[in-house]
Order: C-alpha cells, then structure tokens, then sequence
C-alpha cells in the first residue's frame, strides 16, 4: 500500500518549487525530494520519517484537541503542546481559588494531573488511497448531486474501512478533489493536565504582540496521555495507566544558530494556496473587513466586562482568546493581499493558464464561468459575514439558534408518534443549557446582541433586512440610529426569555410545544435572522457548488500544465512536512530582526500590573539570579525565549515540534509573522517565518519556575 500512494503522489512532486514553500505529506517523499532535504542538512532516513511497519517519527506526532498539534516527549506519554491549544482545558480545571490560569499549575507525580474532560488526542495508524474507487462513483455528476454522492460514498468507505475496531477514518480530498485518501486514527479520551505556566507567561504580549515578531511570550502547556491497564485507549479512569508510545521525540539543549536546518511536523488546518483572483478579490473588499469590524466590537464589549472582575477574566478568558487571535489575522491577511498585489499575481497566473489551454475544451470559458458565479453571489457576501460573525456572535442567539432541532421535532405532523423522539432532544436541549449558562457572561452578551443588531441595520442593504423586523423595533424602542434602541431592546430580551428563567424553562420543558418556543424573545430574534437569510442560503449554495467544480477543473489543468514541476496539495488538517531553516530577516528599509529573542528582551517589555505585559514574581527573582542553569545561551550569553524559521505553516500547526536536523525537539511553533499573514493563500520566500518558543525557555520554566524536576527527569535531553 506504502508504494501505490507513492507512485500516485510522487507523479504530483519531484522537487520543492521554492525554498521552504510546501506543507508536504511524508508519503510523497520520492528520492529526489528525500534528498534535496539530505542536502540541506536532515540527518534521517525516510524510513525513519514515515514507515508503515516500524516505529517513526510521525508517531510521536498527534492531533491535540480539536484544531492544534501536539508531540509525545516522553516514555510514558507526556505531552507538548502551545498554552493556546490547553487553554481551555487549564481555564475549565480553573476556580477563583484555584486559579491555574494566572498562577500556573505542575503536577509533582502522576497523582497530582488533573483529568481533562473535554480533551482527547489521535495518532494516525495509516493511510489508503482511495481516488479509482470513488470517482468512478461520481462519473458523469457536478454539482450539488456531485457533492451529495461524495458524502455518501465517503462515509461508507470511511465505515468499511474501520469496521470492527476501535479506529477512526475520515475521507480527505486533495488537490480540490482530483485526488482521494482515507486516513486511520487511533483516538485516546483520557488526557491529563500536567503543567502549564501562568498566564503572563504562557500568552505574554497578549493581543499587542500577537502575530509579531520580536516575540517573547512561553507558548507551551504540558499534558499526558494515558491508556487501559491492557493497553488500549479508554475513558477517563483512576486507575488507567501512562500510554506506552511507539515513538517519542528526543528534546536537544544545544540551542540554535541562523541558518541552522528546521524541520516542522503537524497538522496545518487550511490553506488556499491555488485560490482565484475572484477569490482574493471578495476576500480583501468584502469578507475580511467585516469580520474584523464585528470581531472588533466583540472584543472591546467583552473586554469591558473581563477589566471588572477575575472570575469574569476567567468566565471570558478562552472564548476572547479565540476571537483576538483570529481579528488580527484576518485585518493582517487582508493588508498584505493589497500590499503584495495578490490579486495582481493570480491575474497573471491565471492569464498564462488561459495561453496554454488554448485548444483544450475542458478548460474553455473557465475564468468567464468564474466571473458569473462570483457576481450573482457578490451582493449577498456581506449578508453571510454579518449572520454568522455578528447575529450569531451573540452567545445567547449562538445558543437559542441550536433549539431550531427541538421546534422541527415539536411541529411534526403526528406529535404523539414522536414522542420519544420529543423527549430525547429535550434532555440534550437541557443538558446543552446547562452547560450554556455555566460559560455565560450576560452583561456582556447583552451589549454584544444590541451592537451586532445594531450593525446589521447599518450595514447591511434594507433590502436584505428582515421584513418588518427593524420597523417593529422602531415603533417601540426608538431611532434605528440611535444606540439606545438597540440597548432598550437587548434587555427585554435577556428579561424575559425562559433561557435565564428556571420557572419559564421548567414549565416548557414539562409541556414542550413549538409555539412558546417560537413565541420566546431570544428565539425569536435569532430565527428572524435566520429565517431571513433562508432566502439567500440557496444562492450560496449553488455558489459553493459551482465554485468546487470549477476549481477542480482548474486544478486539473494546473497539474497539467505543471506536470514534473512541484506541487503540493492545500493544507487540510492531515499530517504535514515543512523544511526551513532558522533565519533572520530584513522585514523593510533599514530594520534587521534577529532570529532569536532573549529574556533581557522580556525585561524590556515588562510593565508591573499589565494585562498584557506583566510577569510572576518568581521569573524576576530568577531573572535577578541570572539562574539560568544549563539552559542559558553561549552566544548571546542570555536565556532564549523564542526563535524563527522560514518554515511553511498554518493554524492548527500550533503546537507543532520544530525539529533539529537529527529529528531532536529544539521548539514548539506557535505563530507566523505579521508581514506575511497572506500566508493562506500566497507564500513569501523572502517575509515567511514562523515564530517558536525555544525548547530551552520551556524546561527552564518547568525546572526553575515550576520545580517541577519530575517532568525533566522523564525527557531524554541531548
């Protein structure tokens, strides 16, 4: 199986296109490939990257949570990941008097973890190529019955492949869906929280240096994996065991150089690295501007009420920090697009496709096809933006929006036959209530829903607004222009919904019928929207369709007209390999960046009592002490904090190893630079670095800060 993916992919790639461009799957490692990666300095076989039937490196890598990565470190399981990706697991196990987000926390034994209920992570047993069997299953079909039959077949080849075991299988195109692979999991449920550093360390320089270089802020949080008694994965268990890995990473202290090779193994979420002009042009105009002004809004409203209160830093702090990271990013992104005249480049590329596919009637008309399809959706792309980053940005109307599965049970046409049915989704309605309340922060919802009402008005044409809805509103609350109307409003409907009123929500869960949940304020409001926007979603639907088939159909003709040349499929959540080195760069006109920033950069930045810059009192004494240990840098004669590479990633490579040219962990990644966070779609050879916490600073904080000499004592340093 190992030699058909890689006959099929190697046809793909024969060379890197540049220099440190190209999240590649290890089972397309050909021998020229393989070996332009030997000259730049890897000292490891392919076997030992990627094998089938022995133990490798790819082993030691998994999927943490739900969106990062993470590597097993250690003999019995131990976990490294970014303090963004446990973030929510360290604010869950988090009380007012307990608070390990602000203080930190290291377990001294194994006794002292703290299981992490929502968490699990999954190792990746195996792939299979799957392409023959299912496009012979769509011959003949586009669009959305194209994409209906895809979704089924996927889901039986995924069954059928994993059936009779535990593991877990998922389906995943390539190259906009010319290619087909089917990737094996093993999944582990019972996950365990072993240290983390505090806040001001582990996301230090908060929203300000988000994205930035220089950086300095100890990006890293510590878990452990465990097992059944017979070795395999389980809920969690008291008397579950460490997991016995079948790979772990070797952690080296020698430090790094410039120029030094770096290698990044993990899970890049997405990418759109073949994206049209169309596409970059809807991007930079319409969808990134609005979701940074919503996201704006968001953020300032909740930030008003966390500045309070702990227990409201607390309640808010998971949920702002998943909003801040990706406000900045989309408002960057869109800057370099227009900087670096993305849109510019993808015309010219796109022009040369047109030159050579002269002749060839597949591709006849492609680009005045694209320009029909993003016209008739282009007046409707704002609409979109505005339902799901702003009506729905509401907790409240996130929450209410989810009853829409009780309100179709409860208006079947024979009640009485579904009565079971009524129940079941009663007590996952309940139980998703519970857990709605527990995480709500009204004052601060209730600003939420009446700014992004509010900014519906505003910006979105009348024609699209909901009928009736804002004139309704007038009549009774005041000037559409006014912010208090939409503040007089938000109150009633947090006063009197039955989501906050026991009484209410008691007496409908024991008699449930359609009209009181219709009839609820909270309901009502998100389902306006919702219903509103009924009438556009077929639109962006056949949009959606159409655009899939259109691409790849281009795509198609890009490995044509490329055939022998380098290209690697869009990130997709499936394991990547990324080359680079470590690098400084010149990021404009007289400004030089060193490839690595130190604790005396730290001190700098430090401000007594920030809440973005300020540090625990046991990193000054240390740093007074100059207590650095056999972690301290011979070059810079410093403590290094964090280094960059010209590595290729993307969201969900956080948590990713960065790895010496001997496969030994030297960093954990957990961003990319400011100057290109164009990124997704557009790689630049010259601006791109990803920017990684040094391996040193982690274990001087476990060491030094924690105390917490057991979990150093279980990694095998070099």
């Amino acid at each position: 199986m190992k030699k058909k993916i890689l006959s099929l992919l190697f046809a793909f790639a024969f060379l890197f296109a540049r220099a440190d461009e190209g999240m590649w799957l290890l089972y397309m490692l050909g021998d020229k490939t393989y070996n332009d990666m030997v000259k730049r300095g890897l000292k490891l076989s392919k076997e030992q990257l990627y094998s089938l039937n022995k133990s490798s490196l790819k082993d030691a890598i998994i999927i943490f949570g739900g969106g990062c990565t993470g590597e097993i470190v250690s003999k019995e399981g131990l976990i490294f990941t970014n303090h963004h990706c446990g973030y929510g697991a360290i604010a869950a196990a988090s009380t007012v008097e307990k608070n390990y987000l602000r203080n930190g926390f290291w377990a001294k034994s194994k006794a002292e973890e703290i299981p992490a209920a929502s968490l699990s992570v999954q190792f990746l047993v195996r792939i299979d190529d799957v392409t023959k069997e299912i496009e012979a299953s769509l011959q003949g079909l586009s669009g959305a019955e194209r994409n209906a039959k895809l979704q089924t077949v996927s889901a039986a080849i995924a069954k059928k492949t994993v059936e009779g075991t535990n593991l877990e299988a998922r389906v995943m195109p390539f190259f906009k869906n010319n290619q087909y692979l089917v990737f094996v999991y093993e999944r582990y449920r019972d996950i365990r929280l072993v240290g983390t550093p505090p806040e001001s360390i582990g996301k230090f320089g908060g929203d300000t240096d988000n994205w930035e270089w220089p950086r300095h802020t100890g990006d890293f949080s510590v878990f452990r994996v465990y097992m059944s008694k017979d070795g395999k994965p389980a809920e969690y268990a008291a008397d579950n065991v460490p997991l016995k890995p079948k790979y772990y990473l070797n952690v080296s202290t020698k430090g790094v150089k410039d120029g030094d090779f770096s290698m990044i193994l993990g899970y890049p979420g997405g990418t759109e690295r073949y994206e049209t002009s169309f596409g970059v042009k809807i991007k930079t105009e319409i969808e990134n501007p609005a979701i940074v002004n919503l996201r704006d809004e968001r953020l300032k409203l909740m930030f008003n009420e966390m500045k309070k209160s702990d227990a409201v830093r607390l309640q808010l702090a998971s949920s702002y920090a998943g909003i801040a990271n990706y406000w900045k990013f989309f408002d960057g992104e869109r800057k370099q697009l227009l900087m670096y005249d993305v849109y510019g480049q993808k015309k010219t590329e796109e022009e040369k496709f047109v030159k050579w596919a002269v002749g060839k009637s597949e591709y006849d008309d492609l680009f005045d096809k694209y320009d029909q399809i993003y016209k008739a959706w282009w007046p409707y792309t704002k609409h979109r933006t505005y339902i799901n980053e702003g009506i729905l940005g509401s907790p409240l109307a996130a929450y209410t929006s989810s009853l829409q599965a009780l309100e179709r049970t409860l208006t079947k046409k024979n009640p009485s036959a579904s009565k079971e049915e009524v129940n079941k989704v009663m007590e996952s309605m309940t139980r998703s209530r519970g857990i709605f309340l527990s995480n709500e922060n009204k004052p601060s919802d209730q600003n939420i829903l009446a700014a992004m009402c509010k900014m519906f008005h505003t910006d979105i044409d009348a024609s699209q607004h909901p009928v009736d809805f804002y004139n309704q509103l007038s009549a009774r609350y005041g000037d559409l222009h006014d912010e208090a109307t939409y503040k007089k409003y938000a109150a009633d409907v947090f006063s009197t919904t039955m989501i906050f009123d026991d009484v209410k929500w008691n007496a409908f869960i024991a008699k449930p019928d359609s009209a009181t949940l219709q009839n609820d304020p909270a309901y009502r409001y998100v389902m306006t929207f919702i219903k509103n926007y009924g009438k556009y979603q077929p639109k962006f639907i056949d949009f959606t369709n159409q655009k899939n088939d259109l691409a790849r159909i281009y795509m198609k003709g890009i490995l044509e007209m490329n055939k022998g040349k380098a290209l690697y499929p869009d990130a997709n959540f499936t394991m990547r390999l990324s080359t680079g080195n470590v690098k400084s760069y010149r990021p404009r006109d007289a400004v030089f960046y060193d490839y690595v920033t130190t604790m005396g950069g730290v001190m700098q930045k430090y401000v007594p009592g920030d809440y973005e810059f300020d540090l625990p009192k046991e990193l000054i004494e240390a740093v007074n002490k100059k207590d650095y240990g056999i972690y301290k840098d011979a070059r810079t004669n410093d403590l290094v904090v964090g280094f960059i590479t010209t590595n290729d990633i993307t969201g969900g490579n956080s948590g990713s190893p960065v790895l010496n040219a001997n496969g030994e962990l030297i960093g954990l990644a957990f961003d990319g630079n400011y100057e290109a966070l164009s990124h997704k779609i557009a790689f630049d050879k010259d601006l791109n670095r990803t920017i990684c916490v040094d391996i040193r600073y982690v274990l001087w904080c476990i060491d030094k800060l924690g105390g917490a000499k057991n979990i150093i004592s279980e990694l095998t340093l070099k």
